[in-house]
């Protein structure tokens, strides 16, 4: 069973790299993507655990994207982590999501929640700040009752904690991956809310820029947003892949290892290796 979406402590995950990789092995994954936001840091650790379970894992990375305005991600399957390419675009999102943290907690402490930024640097460790450890220290200080409450009410546009943030372009990112001798997927189309001519603006450009990927199995996608996803990648002869975008037990999205198949008539992004 492949599972190519999933996150570690590296970024929001709940799981270490090791706890992620032994969960996996688990709950019968045997080919796992650690696909971290904009980080590699994890797949050290993660490789080692995998060499001990006997799970096949795939070194990955999800980059964070802006196009037209819009937040996309582009999970870059089997890269080669030492890239200084990729590493360096890598090291530029970083610096962005610490700015962007900044800001956040300024307008929150305005809101009256204060001391978020070294809550939530103490709660990511040696990962990313990201908006996932935004929401969890919210639900801890009892603003809302889940992690997705807090995203609904205070960090999506035009709520009190969201920053507008420029990151990578589609073709700066998708370029790194390739730089780095991996796959470039666009990451969950689903939910991006876009009309089926925005989505085919996005493809065309994506597969421009040399994007070979879509995930048509992918987080909390319905069975109509998968087969609309299958649609696409059909009609752009773009691989098929499968992730979870597992973050932990606790989060909403579906459990390692329990996914629906890929349809048969798509060909799968792991023939490519």
């Amino acid at each position: 069973m492949y599972d190519l979406h999933t996150h570690s402590t590296a970024s929001d995950g709940s799981y270490t790299p090791a706890e992620l990789v032994r969960q996996a092995g688990l709950a019968g994954v045997t080919v796992l993507a650690l696909t971290d936001h904009d980080s590699t840091r994890g797949i050290g650790e993660a490789r080692l655990a995998a060499a001990e379970t006997g799970l096949r894992l795939i070194p990955a990375v999800e980059v964070s994207t802006t196009w037209q305005g819009k937040s996309i991600h582009v999970v870059g399957l089997n890269v080669n982590p030492d890239c200084p390419v990729l590493q360096k675009g890598l090291d530029g999102l970083q610096a962005t999501r610490l700015e962007r943290a900044r800001i956040m907690s300024n307008r929150l402490a305005d809101y009256g929640v204060p001391g978020a930024y070294d809550a939530v640097m103490d709660m990511a460790g040696t990962g990313m700040m990201t908006r996932t450890h935004f929401a969890r220290y919210l639900v801890r200080c009892g603003m809302a009752a889940t992690v997705r409450d807090v995203f609904d009410r205070y960090l999506t546009p035009g709520k009190p904690g969201y920053v507008q943030t420029e990151w990578a372009s589609l073709e700066a990112a998708v370029g790194w991956i390739e730089t780095a001798g991996g796959i470039a997927v666009l990451a969950h189309p689903q939910r991006y809310r876009l009309t089926g001519t925005w989505m085919r603006k996005l493809l065309d450009q994506f597969k421009q820029a040399g994007g070979l990927g879509i995930e048509v199995v992918s987080g909390t996608a319905s069975q109509g947003d998968m087969q609309s996803s299958a649609h696409y990648a059909k009609r752009y002869d773009l691989l098929a892949s499968a992730g979870s975008d597992f973050h932990g037990p606790e989060m909403l999205w579906p459990k390692l290892g329990r996914m629906p198949h890929l349809p048969e008539y798509l060909t799968p992004v792991w023939q490519a290796w």
